[in-house]
C-alpha cells in the first residue's frame, strides 16, 4: 500500500495477548503425556460405528492369532508324543485343517480391521485439515503478521499426516498388540504359571527403562517437527518473492540458508532416530532376554519329565506373542510420541481466537440506499498492538454522506491505510466507534459488514485461475454475462480477450501472466462485480500507464454512481474529481476542502501538489 507504516508493516510482529498466550497455555496442557490426543476425541467421536466395526474385527483376528499355539500344542501332544498311535495322521490331519480355517478367519477379520482403519484416518485426517484450515482463514491479519504461512501449511500437511498414522494404523495396531499381549499372558499362565510368573517379572523390570528413554523420543520428535516447519517457513517465503531474489543475485544466499535449515532439520530428525533405534535395541535385548531365559528353564523342564514337549511348544508361541506385543507396542509407542507433538502443535493452532469476532446477535444493516452508504467515525483513536503507545489514529472524527466521493491524502504514516483496515473491521479502535448506515460496525456480522465493502488494493491479488474465476472472486454466483460487463467496466475486457483462451486464460500463479496495470484492472472488475454500497480505492490506478488510467478512470467514475466511495491518492487527476478531500497527518485530519480550496490554503495539500505539478511538468518536458 502507498504508506505501509499506516498498516501492515507497522503491526507486523503485534499480536493480542491472547493469540500469544493461548498457543503456550496448550502447550502446558498438553506437555510431558500423551494427553495432547485428547484433543482429537470431537473428530473421531463421529465414526463411532466405524471404530465399533474395527473392534470386532480386532477382535476376531486376535482370538483367531491366540487359537494357533493351542492347535500346535495338540499336534505335538497326540501327532508326535509318546502316546501317538494309529489315529495320530487322522489327528494331524484335523489339526492342520483346522489350523486352515482359523487362518481363514484371521484373514478375513484383519483384512477388514485394515480397512475400517485406513478409512478412518483418511477420513479423520481431512476432517482435521478442514478443521484447521476453517480455523485459520477466520483469524485476524494480526494472526497473519506473527505466524509464518509455512508453518501453517506445514501443521496442515506434515503434521495431519503423523495423525493419520495413528488413526489409521498405530490406534489399531496398539490394540491388537494389547490384545495379544493380554490373552498370550492368560494362555501363559494356564501352559505353566510358575514359568509364567518368572517370566512377567522379568518384563516388568524391562518396561522402566523403556517408558523413561520414550519420554526423550517424544521430545525430540516435537523439536524435529518445528525445525521441519522453519524450513517450510522459510521456503515458502522465498518462492513467494523470486523475482526479488533474482533481481538481486541472491540464489545462492538464498539456497545456502535453506539448505543450512534442512540441515538442522535432518540433524535433529538424527537425534530422534537414534534415539527410537537406542529405545527399540533396550526393548528388544531385554525382553527376548526375559524370554530366552525362560525357555531355558522350561527346556530343563520337559527333561526332567515335569512338562510335555506340547506344553513347551505352546509356551514357546505364547511367549513369542507376547514379545512380539510388546515390540510392536514400543514401536507404536514411538510413532505415538512423534504424533503427540504434531497433535500439541495444531491444537496450539486451533487455539489461536481472533479479538475480532462476530456479534452474537449481530445487527442488521437498514436497506441498501439507492445513493450509497453512510459512514461516519466518532472520536476514533487505534494504536497497532505492536506500539500501543504510539496511535496510528487520535480522536478523529468524520461524516461521509451516501453516495459522496473522499479522498483520503497525506504523507506516508499519516494513517490513510489504517482507516481502511478499521473499516474493514481488520482491527477494532481502542476508543471511539465507527457506523456504517448508522449501525455500529462492532455490532454487524463480519460476513454482513464485510459484504458491503468493495476494495481495490494497491497489491492486488490474483489467484491461480483464469480470468474469469478471478473476476468472479467478487461475487461467487455471478453470471458469465456479468463477469464479462464487469470486465468491460473496468477496462479490462479487450486485454482478456487477446489471452490466449481470452476468459478462460490461467492467468499464472500471483498473476506472473499479466502486467501490473492489467493485475490492477482485474482487481477493479472484481470490486465493481461485488456491487457494494462502500468502495473502498487505495491507489486504485497507481499501476496503470496513461491510457489505461484515462479508461479505468472513466470507468471508476461510473462505478462510483450509487454508491459511496472512499479513496486513497496521490494522483490529482483522482483527487480532483473527489467531493471532499481530506489531508490526514500523524493520524489525524488536519485540512479539509476541495482541491481548489486547499490549493489557495498553501498547507500541507498545497505543497503535495506543487511537488506533483513538478513531477508532472518535468515528465512532459522529457517526452
Amino acid at each position: 500500500m502507498s504508506n505501509s507504516t499506516d498498516g501492515t508493516s507497522s503491526s507486523a510482529g503485534s499480536s493480542n495477548s491472547t493469540q500469544a498466550d493461548t498457543p503456550k497455555q496448550a502447550r502446558e496442557l498438553t506437555k510431558g503425556s500423551l494427553a495432547a490426543f485428547r484433543g482429537l476425541f470431537p473428530f473421531l467421536r463421529p465414526y463411532r460405528k466405524q471404530f465399533f466395526m474395527a473392534g470386532i474385527a480386532l477382535i476376531v483376528a486376535a482370538a483367531a492369532t491366540l487359537a494357533i499355539p493351542a492347535a500346535f500344542k495338540q499336534m505335538i501332544d497326540l501327532g508326535f508324543g509318546a502316546h501317538a498311535g494309529a489315529r495320530s495322521i487322522q489327528h494331524v490331519n484335523l489339526v492342520f485343517l483346522a489350523l486352515f480355517g482359523v487362518a481363514a478367519v484371521l484373514a478375513v477379520a484383519t483384512a477388514a480391521r485394515f480397512y475400517t482403519v485406513s478409512w478412518l484416518g483418511e477420513r479423520v485426517t481431512a476432517d482435521i485439515r478442514s478443521a484447521v484450515y476453517r480455523h485459520v482463514v477466520q483469524q485476524s491479519p494480526a494472526f497473519f503478521e506473527t505466524t509464518q504461512t509455512g508453518e501453517v501449511l506445514s501443521r496442515i500437511t506434515t503434521d495431519t499426516t503423523l495423525i493419520q498414522a495413528v488413526v489409521g494404523t498405530s490406534i489399531s495396531v496398539a490394540l491388537r498388540n494389547v490384545l495379544l499381549f493380554l490373552g498370550g499372558l492368560v494362555m501363559l499362565f494356564v501352559t505353566s504359571p510358575r514359568l509364567s510368573a518368572i517370566i512377567i517379572g522379568l518384563l516388568v523390570l524391562t518396561v522402566v527403562p523403556i517408558v523413561i528413554f520414550g519420554r526423550r523420543v517424544r521430545k525430540l520428535s516435537r523439536d524435529s517437527q518445528d525445525r521441519i516447519a522453519d524450513a517450510s517457513a522459510m521456503a515458502g517465503e522465498i518462492l513467494n518473492a523470486m523475482p526479488t531474489v533474482q533481481a538481486f543475485t541472491h540464489e545462492d544466499i538464498e539456497t545456502r540458508r535453506f539448505a543450512g535449515s534442512v540441515d538442522s532439520a535432518f540433524a535433529t530428525a538424527m537425534h530422534r532416530i537414534r534415539a527410537r533405534a537406542f529405545l527399540t535395541l533396550i526393548a528388544i535385548v531385554l525382553v527376548f532376554g526375559a524370554i530366552v531365559f525362560v525357555l531355558w528353564l522350561g527346556a530343563h523342564a520337559v527333561i526332567d519329565g515335569t512338562m510335555s514337549g506340547g506344553d513347551l511348544g505352546q509356551f514357546i508361541l505364547y511367549a513369542s506373542i507376547v514379545a512380539g506385543a510388546i515390540g510392536a507396542l514400543s514401536e507404536v509407542m514411538g510413532e505415538a510420541q512423534r504424533a503427540a507433538g504434531a497433535t500439541e502443535r495444531l491444537l496450539e493452532l486451533m487455539a489461536a481466537k481472533s479479538d475480532i469476532q462476530s456479534p452474537a446477535q449481530p445487527l442488521a444493516l437498514p436497506p441498501r440506499a439507492a445513493t450509497g452508504a453512510a459512514l461516519s467515525l466518532t472520536d476514533v483513536t487505534f494504536a497497532y498492538p505492536s506500539r500501543p503507545e504510539s496511535p496510528s489514529l487520535s480522536h478523529l472524527s468524520l461524516d461521509i454522506r451516501p453516495g459522496e466521493t473522499v479522498a483520503v491524502v497525506g504523507p506516508s504514516g499519516a494513517g490513510k491505510t489504517t482507516l481502511f483496515q478499521l473499516f474493514l473491521r481488520f482491527y477494532d479502535p481502542q476508543q471511539g466507534t465507527i457506523r456504517l448506515d448508522g449501525v455500529d460496525i462492532r455490532q454487524i456480522g463480519l460476513q454482513a459488514l464485510r459484504g458491503a465493502i468493495g476494495i481495490v488494493p494497491q497489491d492486488t491479488v490474483i489467484f491461480a485461475a483464469d480470468a474469469m474465476e478471478n473476476i468472479r472472486y467478487g461475487r461467487a454466483d455471478a453470471t458469465d454475462e456479468e463477469v464479462i460487463q464487469a470486465a468491460k467496466l473496468a477496462a479490462a475486457h479487450e486485454f482478456i480477450e487477446r489471452l490466449p483462451n481470452g476468459y478462460k486464460s490461467f492467468l499464472g500463479e500471483r498473476g506472473v501472466r499479466l502486467s501490473g496495470g492489467q493485475r490492477q484492472r482485474i482487481a477493479i472488475a472484481r470490486a465493481l462485480l461485488k456491487n457494494p454500497p462502500l468502495l473502498l480505492l487505495d491507489e486504485a490506478t497507481s499501476a496503470l500507464d496513461a491510457e489505461s488510467e484515462r479508461l479505468v478512470q472513466s470507468a471508476l467514475e461510473a462505478a462510483m454512481v450509487g454508491r459511496t466511495t472512499v479513496i486513497i491518492a496521490h494522483r490529482l487527476a483522482t483527487v480532483q474529481r473527489a467531493d471532499r478531500i481530506i489531508v490526514m497527518e500523524d493520524g489525524r485530519i488536519v485540512e479539509t476542502g476541495t482541491h481548489k480550496s486547499l490549493v489557495a490554503l498553501g498547507g500541507i495539500y498545497a505543497n503535495l501538489a506543487a511537488l506533483q505539478f513538478h513531477s508532472v511538468h518535468v515528465e512532459h518536458g522529457h517526452d
